[in-house]
């Protein structure tokens, strides 16, 4: 049964009920036909109604992105409440409450199930009818139809805001019905109406199935519904994602770009909001700040590719006539005057090694490209080939033209790295070269070369690489402190910027720091008047009067600026430090995810205590880089190695994530190593360390192998015949449909050539 949709935005079916509302997670819509569940509940004790807004009364539990799965707890003046969702079916919502504490006496606390279908595009929302008899509500239009029912029938239906034709006063009319006459008042029973509630306490149903869905055919959704709620099988538990090392850091990305991917109601898409906790409310609707939509897509597309191409389609919208893409817009601003760190190129090349998908180039590097000579164009200030961040005089965003909105243009708003720059007005920039920003201006040319070779680009690519290449030069002499053994901000009038934050770090994720540079950069990684300690990594050093500022960018930790330095680490080989920072941020994100299931923007570096202060959310979206570093000590794609997975010896299970080869799972048991694709196990290996470059197509199996120390490794393909093996172009002979590998001191490509 397919039911004919008209639709808001074009979702795969897995995904179209969700929990798309922007504000409140425990409503649900069907997108494509504009039928909303919202779960509500009154509390008699305290004669107090609620929607369940994002805060203390909900904790977001585990979930999948599409929505097949969710699990949250609601809490409401003392009651605790277990809500479980699944779709058994096409067009089907399932849910179950569970009462796990009860506040007051169970009769005088109600669960409303709370129904409006308000069709894209249209001004009349439709009529909902309840069928006593049978127990549900239903609606029907231009031949589809909509049914509501639970495995119990609710003890009274009501229905509400019937003087607005698109019911959206439908939840303040039941606020202020229950709120004046409490849940005895019956005046509100009807046979019908747009906004309609099925009422339920939790004396005579402490626990309860329901479900809605959508169909052409009634007799057969009605069918369907029924069974639902009455003889399918609730699912069992979600599986963990990610167990042995760093157990649950996978699954705890997932929830997050689960929870915070909704609906933008102003431009009608959707998205992978900042937080469910404030932006559609602060911000007019929506909220697009450039970087931390670009992370969003990187984080989503391990689950999900659509989810990631829709963020990446939000972020790239914005370009503007200039070239740049905005630092932000919302429905209230728009700061096209500025940009934020050009990191772009970089997420996007990472998502193509994971999907390769061509797509994911063609849509993204014309405007990339633009963006990036931009940078070039409009911040050069004083014309020496370093840039600096800055406002340009177009737009009528908030702050533009002052030094407060060329801070804002490098994410770090009130870093003390600023504060000895000054605006310089007549070139609408600050006077001082930033050394992150030069870093990762560099890194995203070199990655805009990666996309013109894939795209045929040969000529453009040969430009990126030659300015990239000048740019690093010139980052390695002049941005390198030799008196202070370190990368550093510099002024205009030549003298290093007294503070450091982690962007000193910068040029080892650009490849511009010669070797010495980096070994003294690394040292201090260990420094604890640096940025050594128990937490790392903080923004700025610890021996800066700023530190014990303890205000956003003046002494907390930030998930982006660990990200960036890890992969500044690898890039340059020094693994055991990356990890080191990878376990590090873990720890510090475990202390609020599993107390509390936050996910916070930022950490206070001495204590790891994220809600200290108010400039902290707690459910932030580039908060899950913590988690992310974590999973990528196990699986990873990135430029330096491609694609590589990590074998420590432990038993442990990741997956599945998304692979160039389609949906795969790495376990480890017995001291064995498998990497399964499809479900079909692809090779398995008792190697340990990290093996990188991971190439699967139909014939053959490439990979670098790590340094082998010890007698007995050997690698396996058990599902397929081997043709043929070369290590390092070397043959090889295999046994029946394994290799042994010889110990060496040296990374070994090897090549298998699959019957």
């Amino acid at each position: 049964m397919t039911a004919k949709l008209a639709p808001e935005r074009s979702v795969l079916p897995a995904r179209d009920w969700n929990s798309w509302d922007s504000v409140y997670p425990a409503e649900f819509w069907h997108l494509s036909s504009g039928i909303k569940l919202g779960i509500a509940a009154y509390a008699g004790s305290r004669n107090l109604f609620t929607r369940f807004p994002p805060g203390a009364g909900v904790t977001l539990g585990p979930r999948r992105v599409d929505g097949s799965r969710m699990a949250l707890t609601l809490r409401h003046a003392g009651t605790e409440i277990e809500l479980t969702i699944d779709k058994p079916g096409d067009h089907l919502l399932r849910g179950r409450w569970r009462a796990l504490k009860l506040g007051e006496w169970g009769l005088r606390f109600w669960l409303l199930l709370c129904l409006r279908w308000e069709p894209p595009g249209e001004l009349d929302a439709v009529p909902w009818r309840y069928q006593p008899q049978a127990g549900h509500l239903q609606a029907e239009r231009d031949g589809v139809h909509a049914m509501a029912l639970a495995e119990r029938v609710p003890l009274m239906t009501t229905f509400h805001g019937q003087a607005d034709a698109a019911a959206r006063d439908g939840f303040a009319a039941l606020k202020q019905e229950l709120e004046a006459h409490g849940y005895f008042y019956l005046a509100s029973q009807a046979p019908g109406g747009r906004f309609a509630v099925m009422r339920f306490n939790l004396e005579e149903m402490p626990q309860c199935r329901f479900a809605v869905g959508v169909g052409s055919d009634a007799s057969m959704l009605a069918s369907r519904l029924s069974q639902a709620v009455t003889g399918a099988a609730l699912p069992e538990p979600e599986e963990a994602m990610q167990t042995g090392a760093f157990a649950g850091a996978l699954d705890a990305v997932r929830d997050v770009v689960g929870w915070n991917s909704v609906w933008d109601p102003i431009n009608r898409r959707p998205y992978t909001s900042l937080s469910r906790n404030w932006v559609a409310q602060k911000f007019g609707g929506f909220g697009v700040w450039l970087d931390d939509i670009f992370y969003h897509a990187l984080m989503a597309g391990a689950f999900d590719g659509e989810v990631a191409r829709e963020n990446l389609e939000t972020v790239l919208a914005g370009s503007q006539p200039a070239g740049n893409l905005p630092c932000l817009l919302t429905g209230n601003d728009a700061w096209v005057d500025r940009s934020q760190p050009p990191i772009g190129s970089f997420i996007v090349w990472m998502l193509y090694q994971r999907l390769r998908d061509r797509g994911l180039l063609t849509l993204s590097y014309r405007r990339l490209l633009a963006n990036h000579d931009w940078w070039w164009r409009l911040r050069d200030g004083n014309g020496d080939g370093l840039m600096e961040y800055g406002t340009s005089p177009v737009g009528g965003g908030l702050y533009r033209g002052t030094k407060l909105a060329a801070k804002d243009e490098s994410s770090m708003d009130n870093s003390p790295t600023h504060d000895e720059a000054t605006f310089d007005p007549a070139t609408g920039t600050l006077d001082c070269a930033d050394v992150g920003l030069n870093s990762l201006l560099a890194l995203d040319g070199e990655m805009l070369a990666l996309m013109a070779r894939e795209l045929g680009e040969g000529a453009e690519a040969e430009r990126l690489d030659r300015r990239a290449a000048d740019l690093r030069e010139r980052i390695a002499e002049r941005l390198w402190d030799p008196a202070r053994q370190v990368f550093a901000n510099r002024l205009w009038s030549g003298a290093f910027v007294k503070s450091l934050a982690p962007t000193s770090f910068y040029p080892l994720i650009a490849g511009a720091a010669r070797r010495e540079q980096a070994a003294a950069m690394v040292r201090l990684l260990q420094d604890v008047r640096k940025f050594g300690g128990t937490w790392l990594l903080p923004s700025v050093t610890r021996d800066d009067p700023a530190f014990d500022d303890n205000v956003y960018w003046r002494g907390r930790i930030w998930p982006p600026l660990n990200f960036l330095v890890w992969h500044g680490l690898r890039r340059y080989g020094f693994d055991r430090e990356a990890s080191a920072l990878a376990e590090n941020g873990w720890r510090l994100f475990q202390g609020e995810w599993h107390r509390h299931r936050r996910c916070p923007e930022n950490f206070n570096a001495v204590t790891g205590e994220a809600m200290d202060q108010p400039d902290t959310d707690s459910f932030y979206g580039w908060g899950a880089l913590m988690p992310w570093l974590a999973a990528a000590e196990t699986v990873d794609f990135n430029p330096w190695h491609g694609w590589e997975i990590a074998h420590g010896g432990q038993p442990f299970r990741h997956g599945r994530f998304l692979s160039p080869a389609g949906p795969a799972l790495l376990s480890g048991q017995g001291g064995v190593l498998t990497l399964s694709v499809k479900g079909e196990p692809v090779f398995e290996t008792n190697l340990q360390g990290r093996i990188g470059e991971i190439e699967l197509e139909a014939g053959a199996i490439r990979l670098t192998l790590p340094p082998i120390a010890r007698e007995g490794s050997w690698i396996e393909f058990p599902a397929r015949a081997i043709a043929s093996a070369t290590l390092d172009g070397r043959p090889v002979t295999a046994a029946g449909r394994r290799i042994v590998l010889l110990p060496t001191r040296a990374a070994q490509r090897l090549e298998v050539g699959i019957a």
